[in-house]
């Protein structure tokens, strides 16, 4: 069924204008409210239920939180507010807490002008679609109805990131004693959290990019711009280098020769690990549409199946859930592992593949090395509106001359943004001039059809 206002990852937009707007934000609050009220009720229960509130760094964040806050209690709901804490310490809690809901404002690694409203379900789980469908009626049925927005005061509950701190050091299986980190954090929610957890655990911790001011969230740093990082491993000696985007749910790593480290590569290491320790389920990792070939051939030597789904970490965990996965993630750094999680953790995940290598006596370079990165070229094309493929014949043509021409030895993948007015266009095969040129055809084409 179709949406107007949730994407693959919540609501998602430029804060103060539709549908991140003061009269929309409490209607959303006043939605989920309603809808957890519903939920709820039982004979005898005079008490609402609670919902969990936290946010990221963004100079938005707070009058946000307060909105959602306040339509939340016009509807009859409680409210507990972490403050600045990850979107995976938000699942966390929400699912171990009394919480019936978990609301993240965030627009994860998006400039700090953006913001988003992630929900998820007591269970830990982002809402299913069916769920979001329904909310989202009521948040348009509210918006002209006339209410009046008003702002709740909220106070930090400091104990609720340290729950969730206490937790990630309690599955650390390692310490660090002795190794050399440099962590950045992105000025995001990750930036007081990232260096203590590693610090506690004995490493040595170079912090990069831990002084947010509201508009410097995923500036130059962060998961998406490594380039900061790779330098300070390599000038330090480091032996590990992590990056967090701004809501930490996913970690791009720097080994110590300066090699960029992605989320493929964290699939493999710890599928290859759990592997071994007879914890990988079905002989299986959960990817998407997006992780290189080589990821999936180097899995495949392993005799460890590669299942591939659309791009978003709700559809990879959807998936494990249905296989009953230990393992899945994405390209870009979201990694999930169902034994202590649901959702991509990027602290959890650098956790796990710190205390690989470690136990293993090697570096991220070792653990990697037999993974062959196929060329892969990603276009982005800004778009009036979004089109089947169907519907366009020119494109079409273009992405069937690549895939006949690339054999079983490339693919081509052209999907819609879930958060944003973009085409994606990704080629990959083993030739870089190949890829390259078949890239470009195919975004001139919808240039040509949708390009704004």
């Amino acid at each position: 069924m179709g949406k107007e206002l949730f994407g693959t990852d919540g609501i998602r937009g430029v804060a103060g204008e539709y549908p991140l707007d003061p009269a929309t934000v409490y209607a959303f609050g006043a939605a989920l409210g309603h809808d957890a009220v519903a939920a709820s009720a039982s004979p005898g229960n005079l008490i609402g239920p609670e919902i969990l509130i936290g946010m990221d760094t963004r100079e938005s964040g707070p009058w946000i939180a307060e909105m959602v806050a306040g339509g939340l209690e016009s509807a009859g709901a409680r409210v507990r507010y972490a403050g600045v804490i990850t979107t995976p310490g938000v699942a966390y809690l929400t699912r171990t807490g009394e919480f019936l809901a978990g609301v993240m404002i965030s627009a994860s690694h998006n400039p700090y002008q953006d913001n988003g409203i992630k929900v998820f379900g007591h269970s830990g789980f982002k809402l299913p679609d069916a769920e979001e469908h329904s909310i989202e009626q009521d948040i348009l049925r509210l918006r002209v109805s006339g209410l009046e927005p008003r702002r709740a005061k909220l106070a930090v509950d400091d104990a609720l990131v340290r729950k969730y701190l206490e937790f990630l050091l309690s599955v650390s299986s390692a310490r660090l004693d002795g190794a050399r980190l440099v962590v950045d954090c992105g000025n995001g929610a990750a930036y007081r959290m990232g260096p203590d957890l590693f610090q506690r655990l004995g490493a040595e911790v170079t912090p990069l990019c831990c002084a947010p001011n509201g508009r410097n969230i995923n500036l130059n740093c962060g998961a998406m711009h490594v380039e900061g990082l790779r330098k300070a491993v390599l000038a330090d000696g480091a032996d590990f280098g992590v990056a967090f985007d701004g809501d930490a749910d996913r970690s791009i790593f720097i080994a110590k020769s300066g090699k960029v480290v992605n989320g493929d590569g964290v699939l493999l290491a710890c599928g290859r690990a759990l592997q071994a320790a007879g914890h990988l389920h079905g002989e299986t990792v959960v990817s998407t549409v997006m992780a290189n070939l080589g990821l999936e051939r180097a899995l495949q030597r392993e005799g460890i199946r590669m299942v591939r789904t659309p791009v978003g970490d709700k559809y990879v965990l959807e998936e494990m859930v249905r296989l009953g996965a230990a393992l899945g993630g994405e390209q870009s750094g979201h990694v999930i592992f169902r034994e202590c999680a649901t959702t991509g953790d990027g602290l959890l995940t650098a956790l796990r593949l710190f205390e690989i290598a470690r136990q293993a006596g090697v570096g991220l370079d070792e653990l990697t090395a037999d993974l062959e990165v196929y060329p892969q070229k990603l276009v982005n094309v800004r778009v009036r509106k979004k089109r089947s493929l169907a519907e366009l014949p020119s494109v079409a043509r273009e992405i069937r001359l690549a895939e006949e021409a690339f054999g079983g030895a490339g693919r081509v993948v052209v999907r819609f943004s879930g958060t944003e007015p973009l085409a994606r266009v990704m080629v990959e095969g083993p030739d870089l001039q190949r890829v390259e040129g078949f890239c470009a055809r195919i975004a001139e084409a919808i240039q040509r059809e949708l390009g704004v």
